[in-house]
């Protein structure tokens, strides 16, 4: 992914956006020589350096990464098409969006009590309000007999790259006006990207924003 730097995203900048909500990416790995990338869309959760999530056991992403466990998951939303009549001459449209991309060596979790560890987690964070939640226990109902099926992951974060393009090469005041080009359509995600657009236009104006 081309990051130009004006649309590089700071750390803070990054961590903020994901902890918004943002849990769920697309996670690639090399595949077989001669085919295509293995790519598994999944949540995850993010603590601090380090990714974890499960995926199943059968799943074909476990015989990619014995073979290579350098792999990517990316991050994109607040998305948008802008359109070449909004801008400047020559009139060149272009997409807006938010997207980060982590490079991680990944780490296969095969024994139960690491996978039950996974989970706990994972379950702490998607369902803090569940009242009464047994904990997942290896050998240990409900849950314990079901982590046969389930492979848990570790990826520890070795890059990351972030960019927020929506158009902070051009002038603050143009950049402004997109974002009521994009008020006045209101389909899609143009709300959520013109949030972002607004964002980053008030940093650059020089307001005490994100």
């Amino acid at each position: 992914m081309p990051i130009r730097s004006w649309d590089r995203g700071s750390e803070d900048e990054w961590r903020a956006w994901l902890a918004d909500g943002r849990d769920f990416g697309l996670l690639a790995a090399n595949g077989p020589e001669g085919r295509g990338p293995v790519l598994v869309p999944t949540h995850f959760l993010l603590a601090g350096d380090e990714i974890v999530l499960h995926l199943a056991a059968p799943n074909p992403f476990w015989a990619a990464i014995r073979a290579d466990p350098r792999v990517t998951l990316a991050v994109t939303d607040d998305y948008a098409f802008a359109a070449g009549a909004w801008r400047a001459e020559p009139y060149v449209p272009t997409s807006y969006y938010a997207s980060v991309h982590f490079s991680c060596t990944a780490d296969a979790v095969e024994d139960p009590a690491g996978k039950a560890a996974i989970l706990n987690r994972q379950l702490a964070h998607f369902e803090p309000d569940w009242p009464g939640r047994t904990p997942v226990t290896a050998g240990q109902e409900p849950y314990g007999g079901l982590l046969s099926g389930i492979t848990g992951l570790r990826l520890a974060i070795d890059r990351v790259d972030a960019k927020f393009k929506y158009d902070d090469k051009k002038p603050v005041g143009q950049q402004a006006g997109f974002a009521d080009r994009l008020a006045e359509r209101g389909t899609g995600r143009d709300a959520e990207a013109r949030a972002q657009l607004l964002r980053r236009n008030a940093r650059r104006a020089g307001c005490p924003l994100g």
